[in-house]
């Protein structure tokens, strides 16, 4: 019978050392096959004070007094510790075990043997622990056996499945792989489990007690996977083993740790190829939209890549990321973040990554019946819970991801519209938060930003705002929210009010004292058309 690691108490009378002494088993027989961690010799009173649980206790009876009441309480407390087994060498202390001692074992569910022959203790002692340390050995060169087994089949072109299924034959019971958080993502069972031991089945069990705050089965194994984060203490996955149709033992747990030493290359192997993939998806769009790629091989290469739209209109869609964002590594959990919510779109999509510049360009296919507005609002909110599960994106980010989506068209218009979406998204950077950009409607900026270094867009922005920028960095109220709103409902003064909270009468003194501090008139609708470009302008010159 196998044993946690240690050799059972049978086995230990069978040696040689114990059988010499003509060993004579007078309590818990049916116990027997209890496990003996460690061996164990002394005479002390305070001898169970010592104990941690497990060992075969060898004594001559010196330490266990001479009163029945001192000889019960020994035992009560041998019981206590759960040690393995009490084994008492008769001679010159007890003849014969008093029944004090016998039936206090009894009561306490103790094996207690006792010994009609002395034994050299020593001997007994190094006997016992080297039948222990050859059972670790054993239980080492078939956990061993497994990752043998687990490493061949990862070499061989195999993946996850194939290694839970080579721990689950081993354990004969089902394994699974879940997220930290508790989600399942692979699940094996055993080629030798009887019929009905569904193992997804299983799962349901267990994601119901844990639904119900019941704690995890008290014979289950988990072994964390080791992940790539920054902490020491990261965690990618965790392995799973459930005593369905036997126990689970040490030698389990032992395999089950080096199955997911396997399993954290395996993952990390399986995100670098998908980052890869991202990347190679990101080269090709990019190369499309910088016309590196012509439009009539542009449909070739993009079958190749999985993305076969027909003949329906292409719909180009940048995401561009605030710089620095994403670190190492989160590309590829990105990448596949996104493509997982497009999949409810229900259309024809190809995913790229462009790390470098902090984007996600993609083209999907503009089925028949779905307008583009529609389009790109699934789009869009698919875009951002992606960034959002990839811990890119969330409420308390300063600069949020931009969104531009731009015009629909067929593989001669794609490239153009990639490249249009892409430079818009970097103009777009700083504009109030939207769902999403249209393309063409950030033109202006568009112009705005290739500008940025040219000196007479400062200059401009200089003249036509300056004074106002002084004047907020000294004087309060900062009028330049007033000016910002005011232009951006077309000086509307109504709407500008309500956005500032503001009573019509306030905004007005205040549009009456930007007009004196830039001399200009703000009703004029020349001068608000100015004043809006100057500042948009500002946003790429400061």
């Amino acid at each position: 019978m196998e044993t946690e690691g240690g050799i059972t108490v049978r086995r230990a009378l069978e040696l040689p050392g114990l059988r010499g002494g003509l060993p004579e088993v007078l309590t818990c027989a049916e116990r027997l096959d209890r496990t003996v961690r460690w061996v164990h010799a002394g005479e002390a009173p305070n001898l169970p004070a010592l104990l941690k649980g497990g060992e075969l206790l060898l004594t001559t009876g010196l330490g266990l007094g001479s009163r029945p009441a001192d000889q019960r309480a020994f035992v009560r407390r041998l019981a206590d510790r759960d040690i393995a087994a009490l084994v008492v060498e008769l001679g010159p202390r007890f003849s014969r075990l008093p029944a004090a001692i016998v039936d206090a074992a009894r009561t306490a569910g103790l094996p207690l043997v006792q010994l009609h022959r002395e034994v050299p203790f020593v001997a007994v002692t190094e006997e016992i622990h080297t039948e222990i340390v050859n059972g670790h050995y054993a239980l080492l060169r078939r956990a061993e056996e497994v990752h043998r087994r687990c490493t061949q089949a990862v070499l061989g072109g195999g993946g996850v499945p194939q290694v839970l299924g080579i721990l689950a034959d081993f354990a004969a019971n089902p394994v699974f792989l879940e997220t930290p958080d508790g989600r399942l993502l692979f699940a094996a069972g055993s080629g030798t489990a009887p019929a009905g031991a569904d193992p997804l089945q299983v799962w349901e069990g267990l994601r119901a007690a844990r639904a119900a705050r019941a704690a995890p089965p008290a014979d289950a194994v988990l072994v964390e996977v080791p992940g790539g984060g920054h902490g020491t203490g990261s965690v990618r996955a965790r392995l799973v083993l459930l005593a369905v149709s036997g126990p689970l033992v040490t030698v389990h747990r032992m395999a089950a740790e080096r199955a997911a030493g396997i399993l954290a290359v395996v993952l990390m192997q399986a995100r670098q190829e998908e980052e890869v993939a991202a990347r190679g998806r990101g080269d090709f769009l990019t190369d499309l939209a910088e016309g590196r790629i012509a439009p009539g091989d542009a449909p070739a290469q993009a079958g190749v890549l999985g993305f076969r739209p027909g003949g329906d209109p292409l719909l180009p869609v940048v995401m561009r990321l605030a710089p620095g964002s994403a670190p190492s590594g989160s590309w590829a959990l990105l990448a596949r973040a996104v493509v997982e919510e497009l999949a409810a779109v229900g259309a024809p999509v190809l995913v790229g990554v462009r790390p470098v510049e902090g984007r996600v360009p993609l083209l999907l296919a503009l089925r028949p019946g779905t307008t583009r507005a529609a389009l790109a609002d699934r789009v869009a909110g698919a875009l951002r819970a992606g960034a959002a599960r990839a811990g890119l994106e969330g409420p308390g980010d300063r600069t949020p991801a931009v969104v531009v989506v731009g015009a629909a068209g067929g593989w001669t218009a794609a490239g153009a519209g990639l490249r249009h979406a892409a430079e818009a998204a970097t103009a777009a950077q700083g504009l109030g938060e939207r769902p999403w950009y249209d393309a063409r409607r950030l033109d202006i900026d568009l112009l705005l930003w290739r500008l940025r270094d040219h000196p007479d867009l400062a200059s401009f922005v200089d003249r036509a705002i300056g004074p106002l920028l002084e004047h907020d960095r000294t004087s309060r109220p900062a009028l330049l929210p007033t000016l910002e709103a005011y232009v951006a409902h077309a000086g509307r003064k109504a709407e500008a009010a309500r956005e500032l909270h503001l009573n019509r009468q306030t905004l007005y003194n205040r549009l009456a004292r930007i007009g004196e501090l830039l001399g200009t008139d703000p009703d004029d609708p020349q001068s608000v058309l100015a004043l809006s470009l100057a500042l948009r302008a500002r946003r790429h010159t400061r």
